[in-house]
Order: C-alpha cells, then sequence, then structure tokens
C-alpha cells in the first residue's frame, strides 16, 4: 500500500488532557532513554480493541506488522491479539505479552482507565508501551493518533455546511461514541465546538461500544421522541454508526438529510457517493501505523524518539509523552480520487461494484 501523499503535522497540535501523576509515572523521561541496545531481533506485541470496525484487521494490523518487519530486516517477531471489543480479556492478553517477554508492546485500548494497571504491570517489567490511536492510561513511552478534537470539528463543519442557510432553524440528533474511548470525548468536544449555538440539538447519545446496533436502536428512539418531520441532519461520530442510523432513517422514511461519518470505511465511501451519507472523516491509517511501527522499534532497541515524535501529550497518569498526531481529511463525493483512491485505500474497482457503477461514472471515480 502506498505511504500516504498527507505530511505529518507538527508543533501546534498537542493534546491536553488535565495532566497529574508522579514522575515514575510520566512515560517522557523513560521513553528517551529506552532499555539497552538491541539489534533487529526484537520482539513486539501488538494489541487492538475489536473487528467490529473494518479498520482495524483491514489496515491496521497488516500496516504495523508490514513496517516492523521493514525496520527489522524482517527479523522481528511479531505477537498479534485482537480484544474484540472486551476490557477484561485485553487485560488478559496484555499479561500474556508480559510473559511472553515482548520488548515493546503497541496498544490500542478497549478502555483507557480500565488498562492502566495493565499499562503499569508491563512498564514494571521493563515493556515500554506505544499507545495506539487511543490515550491509554498508565506510564506509556510514546502515543500516536490524529488530532480527535479537530476530527469532531471537522465533522461538525462539514453538517453545518450540508444544512446551508437553513442551519439556524434546523433540528439534529448526535450520535457520539463511547464513554469507555477518550477519543469519543474529544470527537464530542471538538463537534460541539462547531455545532452548538448553530444549530438546535433535539438528542445527543453516547453510543456504548461504538456499536452500529446500538446506534440503530439510539436513532430509532430520537425518531420516536422528535417525530420523522422534525430530523434535519445526524451528527454520526463513526462510519458503523452511521450504517446503523441510515437503517433506522430509511425504515422511517426519512432522506435525503445529511449524515456524518468518520473512518472512510468502504461501505461509507459507497453510501457518499450514492447520497446516502453525507460525508466522512479520513484518516491516514497508513500515516498512523507506520509511525507506530517506527516508534516501537525504536523504543525495543533502546533508541531515541526525538528524530520520530516532535509533540508532547499528556494523560491524567503520564505527562509530556512523544507524540505524533496525524491530520484528518473531509472525505466527500468531490475528493474520492484524491483521497482513498490516491493513497492506495481502497482501487476505484473496490468501490465502483454493481449498482454503485453508476453513481462512480458521474463522479468520474477512477478516471
Amino acid at each position: 500500500m502506498r505511504r500516504a501523499a498527507v505530511a505529518i503535522a507538527a508543533g501546534a497540535m498537542a493534546v491536553s488532557l488535565a495532566a497529574c501523576g508522579s514522575a515514575e509515572e510520566a512515560g517522557g523521561d523513560n521513553a528517551a532513554t529506552g532499555s539497552p541496545a538491541k539489534g533487529d531481533n526484537i520482539k513486539v506485541g501488538l494489541l487492538l480493541p475489536e473487528n467490529k470496525t473494518a479498520r482495524y484487521e483491514k489496515f491496521d494490523r497488516p500496516l504495523i506488522e508490514k513496517k516492523i518487519k521493514e525496520l527489522t530486516n524482517n527479523k522481528a517477531e511479531i505477537q498479534y491479539n485482537n480484544a474484540r471489543q472486551d476490557a477484561n480479556l485485553q487485560a488478559q492478553q496484555v499479561d500474556t505479552m508480559i510473559t511472553n517477554k515482548v520488548d515493546v508492546l503497541i496498544l490500542d485500548a478497549v478502555d483507557a482507565k480500565a488498562i492502566k494497571n495493565s499499562v503499569q504491570k508491563a512498564a514494571d517489567a521493563g515493556i515500554k508501551v506505544v499507545a495506539y490511536d487511543r490515550l491509554a492510561e498508565g506510564p506509556i513511552s510514546a502515543y500516536t493518533s490524529f488530532d480527535n478534537e479537530e476530527v469532531g470539528r471537522t465533522q461538525g463543519e462539514a453538517l453545518l455546511k450540508a444544512l446551508g442557510d437553513k442551519a439556524k432553524d434546523s433540528q439534529i440528533v448526535m450520535m457520539n461514541g463511547s464513554v469507555t474511548d477518550p477519543n469519543a470525548a474529544q470527537f464530542k468536544k471538538g463537534a460541539h465546538s462547531v455545532l452548538d449555538g448553530k444549530v438546535k440539538i433535539g438528542r445527543e447519545f453516547d453510543t456504548k461500544e461504538w456499536s452500529p446496533d446500538n446506534a440503530n436502536a439510539n436513532m430509532e428512539s430520537a425518531i420516536s421522541a422528535l417525530g420523522k418531520d422534525n430530523i434535519d441532519g445526524v451528527y454520526s461520530a463513526n462510519d458503523g454508526m452511521a450504517g446503523g442510523i441510515i437503517t433506522a432513517l430509511k425504515a422511517a422514511g426519512i432522506a435525503d438529510i445529511p449524515v456524518t461519518g468518520q473512518d472512510a470505511e468502504l461501505a461509507a465511501v459507497q453510501r457518499i457517493i450514492t447520497d446516502q451519507q453525507y460525508m466522512s472523516v479520513y484518516k491516514s491509517y497508513p500515516q498512523e501505523a507506520e509511525v507506530a511501527a517506527e516508534m516501537a522499534v525504536a523504543l525495543a532497541k533502546g533508541e531515541d524518539l526525538s528524530a520520530i515524535a516532535k509533540d508532547k501529550v499528556s494523560s491524567a497518569s503520564a505527562k509530556d509523552v512523544p507524540s505524533v498526531l496525524v491530520p484528518v481529511v473531509s472525505l466527500t463525493k468531490d475528493n474520492i480520487n484524491d483521497t482513498v483512491i490516491k493513497d492506495g485505500i481502497y482501487t476505484a474497482d473496490e468501490i465502483c461494484t454493481g449498482s454503485y457503477k453508476s453513481a462512480c461514472d458521474k463522479l468520474g471515480i477512477g478516471a
């Protein structure tokens, strides 16, 4: 897969999450010194949170594994597990990684707070932890993700643009992500910073486990409470939930209202080109994955992260963690060629199957 064209944003995009904690808990100091120098024969643990969202198995895992192999002349051993949205299972998986004596752990937490003790166990065993995509609590040594408040702002701005001059008289439903995911709170904050005072929010939900089924049920509840003629748009924090939301809208006979999303899932791209979903947020998984791999290999070899990570972030339990925040793009039917196709995420043939071909032809996708 081709390297993403978008350049890594540096400098200004710093994240702050009410930093506190002792110096021992801070990831930054330990990250710089690393462990004793090692060669390419390192052992890397990779723990991803769930498999309902298409990205983790389709993009994140293979991209991270490929880059680690490239950086270690194919000598690294990679141990992988997916927690399937089960925080207790993920804690057990961390224990297994500790028992197996991995040199470094790349961790995308199911529950960022609940995983704190496991991160501490890993640190106590001398294992550096790279927090991936979600800022896990505990003494992490590095972090890479996207500017999550910017994701929410991008979604909110797109929704307002779709509503146009009618925004001030419009009523929307907000479908936020899971409260166990710190990213969800940041998406929500970013969206509210744009939407508040510009549009009426009729109903708002925090969706358990980011589940499309739960989003569908929440949307049905909102339609029942507000009435099908009184909903002008839906803020959906990701594409999976957007799918459940759109199913509920169709069942109620509601059409032609904008629905946002995130992750640029293939099904969402197809919904976008057929005007069922207004937009998604495209995040360069190749870029994020490569950075995580670079951080993990450097930490396992005892190398400094200063050449990789230009930013610092803080959580409730770690201060000034070396970090890279990757920029995002608003994906609409107008820029599919310049984003997911250009970056090799999908081919035109993958998008333009069957009934989607005529929409692709009309938009010049793949041309």
